[in-house]
Order: structure tokens, then C-alpha cells, then sequence
């Protein structure tokens, strides 16, 4: 099961919505209840046949995969700075802001200078990546500074995770 599931309680109701008309199978509520907390989340979920209930959350945790990418492009690259007056020139921006995510993304997934063992760094991050390409190119006269400052960043990102995953492993299951 996914890493997210562990950290909450699932539930699932078969449900009949006379406004659904269309679609074969089960309809669904998914009910999904943080541990620490108790804060509730809800989820209507859909199949043309019925589904075991791990596989409606593990489909339910890859949607903040969609909303991370899609939160990553207008973070990183200005996805929603457009002002829409034609649709070609939306079409042109949504396209470049698109390949600049993509381009960053590749890099970070590239990346070899977090090896084990060297200094305790995190990989490079999008984010990251970003910072260095636009400080580098603000202050060409400077680039060992932006190298240390990034590194110095990454150790502690790597001490705060560090950090964070032992206190979650430490949590109740």
C-alpha cells in the first residue's frame, strides 16, 4: 500500500446517486481519516467493477502526484502569469511555462551530485535547480558563492528529512 495510506484511516460506502445515469458498476464514497488529527477527506470514486479497497487508495494517493505537478508548474514556471487575450498566445505560454517545468524536472531527476556517503545532501530539487540557474545568471561573478549557498541549503533540507522521517517512524501505525 502506499506510504501516504499509512498515516490514515480508509473507508469505503457503496452509494447510488440517481443523478449518475451513465457508467456500468459500483459507484463509491471514500472516506478518508488522518490519525493524527481526525481531519476527514472525502472522495466519490467510480468503477465498472467493483475494486478492493486498497487499490481505490492507492489510485486516490497518485492524484497529488497530479496536483504536485500542477502546483510545480505555475510555482516554478509561471504557469498561470499569462493573461489570457487569444487563444494562441495562451497556447504559446502554457507550452513554454510546460517545457521549462520539464526541462527542471529532468535535470532534478539527473542529478549526481548527492552521491552516498558525500555530505549528507539531499538531490537537487526543482526548486533548487531554479534558484541556481536564476542566481547564476544574475551573478556570473559569483558562481562558488550560489554553489556553497545551494549546498549549505541542501545538507540542511537533508537534516530536516532526516529529521522528519524518524519522527514518523515513530509514530503509531
Amino acid at each position: 500500500m502506499c506510504s501516504h495510506a499509512l498515516a490514515y484511516d480508509w473507508a469505503l460506502i457503496e452509494v447510488s446517486d440517481p443523478a449518475v445515469t451513465e457508467g456500468e458498476g459500483p459507484h463509491w464514497l471514500l472516506i478518508r481519516r488522518r490519525i493524527s488529527d481526525g481531519e476527514l477527506a472525502f472522495y466519490r470514486a467510480h468503477a465498472a467493477r467493483p475494486v478492493p479497497l486498497a487499490q481505490l487508495v492507492m489510485v486516490t494517493g497518485s492524484r497529488w502526484k497530479i496536483e504536485d505537478g500542477s502546483a510545480g508548474g505555475k510555482e516554478l514556471a509561471a504557469l498561470d502569469e499569462h493573461q489570457v487575450r487569444t487563444w494562441t498566445s495562451w497556447h504559446r505560454w502554457t507550452i513554454l511555462a510546460l517545457l521549462a517545468h520539464a526541462f527542471l524536472s529532468v535535470l532534478a531527476s539527473q542529478d549526481t551530485s548527492s552521491q552516498p556517503g558525500s555530505d549528507l545532501l539531499i538531490p537537487l530539487t526543482r526548486h533548487e535547480i531554479r534558484r541556481l540557474l536564476t542566481g547564476l545568471s544574475r551573478q556570473p561573478a559569483a558562481p562558488a558563492a550560489q554553489l556553497h549557498r545551494s549546498r549549505w541549503r541542501r545538507r540542511h533540507q537533508a537534516t530536516a528529512q532526516d529529521c522528519h522521517y524518524r519522527r514518523r517512524a515513530l509514530m503509531p501505525t
